[in-house]
């Protein structure tokens, strides 16, 4: 299973939030690149990096963070948050990252969704479904939909998407432990490399999503608040 350090951006500066609520912004550090670096150093190799500012606005809008970090190490970067057409996409891989994450886009506007599928393949292509009480939410998780979490994914496997990062919102931040039943329905019904996000606070939550078959696991403030330190994750 493959530990990925999340980076979530906001004005250029590396922050967390609580539960998807810009309000509970905290600033971890001022440079992202700074992160990045110790994470590499420590044995990391796979970042999540979330513009937090562009999915706000719905456009890319940290890619110059992306960019420094990119070409300032060698970490296997996922970069999403606000990308909501082909040029965002374009930007986004030409600023070095080796994969975007689309998820209001996947609900929004399919078939920009899907031509990114047919144009960069789906190895590179991951779907974002983030959801409260199982109902996909979007822009930011600032809006939530009626579309039941499995069945989003069911729908976009069923036409080639093969990872999932899958966040349940009221978990996200928190510390308390991730969706373990929710990850375990979703890969009862589907096949797909699925991410599991929000919640991890210790190595036990790990040990369950590897336990379950998740594909790859995001970590965030529990590395942040040294609930897990940089070298068990990279042990594990």
């Amino acid at each position: 299973m493959k530990i990925i350090i999340a980076i979530d951006i906001i004005d250029g500066k590396c922050v967390r939030l609580s539960k998807g609520d810009y309000s509970t912004r905290k600033t971890y550090f001022d440079d992202p690149l700074e992160v990045a670096k110790v994470l590499e150093d420590g044995g990391i190799e796979y970042l999540h990096l979330v513009d937090l500012d562009g999915a706000k606005a719905s456009k890319i809008i940290n890619h110059r963070t992306l960019e420094k970090i990119a070409g300032g190490t060698n970490l296997y970067i996922d970069f999403g948050g606000g990308l909501k057409s082909a040029e965002d996409a374009r930007i986004a891989f030409d600023c070095g990252a080796r994969q975007i994450t689309g998820g209001s886009i996947a609900v929004k506007k399919p078939e920009v969704f899907e031509s990114w599928l047919e144009t960069y393949g789906s190895d590179k292509i991951i779907l974002g479904a983030d959801c409260k009480d199982r109902k996909i939410a979007t822009h930011g998780w600032l809006e939530t939909s009626e579309l039941e979490v499995t069945d989003f994914i069911k729908s976009y496997a069923e036409n080639g998407v093969q990872t999932v990062i899958c966040t349940d919102i009221a978990k996200d931040g928190m510390l308390q432990g991730a969706s373990e039943e929710l990850y375990k329905d979703i890969l009862q019904e589907v096949d797909i490399q699925l991410i599991a996000s929000g919640g991890i606070s210790s190595l036990e939550d790990l040990e369950k999503m590897k336990a379950i078959g998740c594909h790859g696991t995001i970590v965030g403030k529990a590395f942040y608040e040294n609930k897990i330190s940089l070298r068990e994750l990279a042990e594990f």
